[in-house]
């Protein structure tokens, strides 16, 4: 995972760069940060005028839905051996939606709906 310099070093190392105070690899070793720390933030401030760091993380809501969520139970009461994948390609065909496997999979146990394999 990277690491998020904060403001005021971000600041620091920026102004040491556009005073042309040292190459990039001089600059990260004295601001002890890594050289692709410093190209990022060239990068960043070119692409976008900006030195913010981007934001972390993203949206984990489930694309399930309640009415995806309702077909979904009904797939594995009319077929109780069904398989994740047959799951997944139903509610592409039936919905549009594009759902993983793993997600199917959470979806399930939370709505603790259990499949019976075949022996």
């Amino acid at each position: 995972m990277p690491i998020v310099y904060s403001s005021d070093l971000r600041q620091k190392v920026f102004n040491a760069g556009q005073a042309k105070e040292g190459s990039q690899r001089e600059l990260a070793k004295r601001f002890n940060v890594s050289l692709s720390f410093i190209r990022d933030l060239s990068r960043l401030y070119r692409e976008t005028g900006e030195i913010k760091p981007k934001p972390q993380g993203g949206d984990r809501r489930s694309k399930l839905k309640e009415k995806e969520q309702k077909l979904l139970k009904k797939m594995v009461e009319e077929k109780n051996d069904i398989y994740l994948r047959e799951i997944q390609s139903g509610i592409q065909e039936k919905t549009g939606i594009e759902v993983s496997v793993s997600s199917l999979c959470r979806t399930l146990q939370k709505l603790e709906l259990r499949r019976k394999k075949k022996p």
